[in-house]
């Protein structure tokens, strides 16, 4: 099976509309943290040995905003008449920027795959790491890159699922171009309920999408007047 998984291979609205509100902001996780930055060391004295390079620091997890786990299920021309269903999750920054997707492609009769989807600018020497829980890491080679971010494929397992299910949280890892590494974790709550249940109703997507969509304009707009509240207004001209 070819694992390099197009989105317009499974047609129908509901699963283009899924897969477009996956469009990751390249440079949301580019840019290196102040924290991370190592400071220069002082001026060498001769007897004394150069310092073992520090390793880089772990960016902080980024505070992200959840979309549910949802069901995808279609046929497309390139199935050969078989249903293919999707269960996704995204996590979007609160100014509504998606940095990290979850699809896991589940096609009629062939084998699971598990791509996870991370913004442009990572080295792509490094690929990713997914983990469940505390459970082991799982690397893979980036597979493929679009506009919309750099994605690597996961082959599924059935104990894989059964982690899944009863897990907590998946994380996803990634290295930044400065080095720094990155981790994108999303709840696995209710994936379970997703995985077995029935596909999602398409307007209860569209829903679920423009629901989240106003929590992030809310969110973003409290922020706009905490901003405006903390700064000091300019003294009056004479």
């Amino acid at each position: 099976m070819d694992h390099r998984i197009a989105p317009a291979r499974f047609g129908g609205r509901a699963l283009t509309a899924m897969l477009a509100v996956a469009g990751l902001v390249a440079a949301v996780l580019v840019a290196q943290p102040a924290s991370a930055q190592q400071p220069k060391p002082a001026a060498k004295k001769p007897a004394a040995a150069a310092p073992a390079p520090a390793a880089p620091a772990a960016a902080a997890p980024p505070q992200l905003m959840y979309s549910p786990w949802m069901k995808i299920c279609g046929k497309g021309p390139d199935t050969g008449g078989k249903q293919v269903c999707v269960i996704t999750k995204d996590g979007r920054l609160e100014n509504g920027m998606p940095v990290a997707i979850v699809q896991l492609f589940d096609p009629e009769g062939q084998q699971k795959v598990l791509r996870v989807t991370v913004p442009l600018g990572m080295q792509l020497a490094q690929g990713t790491r997914m983990i469940i829980d505390n459970e082991q890491p799982q690397q893979q080679p980036y597979k493929i890159c679009f506009p919309v971010g750099c994605m690597s494929d996961y082959p599924v397992t059935d104990d894989m699922i059964a982690k899944m299910k009863k897990g907590q949280m998946l994380t996803v890892q990634a290295i930044n171009m400065q080095g720094t590494p990155i981790s994108l974790p999303l709840p696995l709550t209710d994936f379970a309920k997703a995985f077995d249940g029935p596909a999602t109703d398409p307007k209860v997507f569209e829903a679920q999408q423009r629901k989240l969509q106003e929590e992030l304009q809310k969110k973003a707009e409290e922020a706009r007047k905490k901003l405006e509240a903390q700064t000091p207004a300019a003294p009056a001209k004479k």
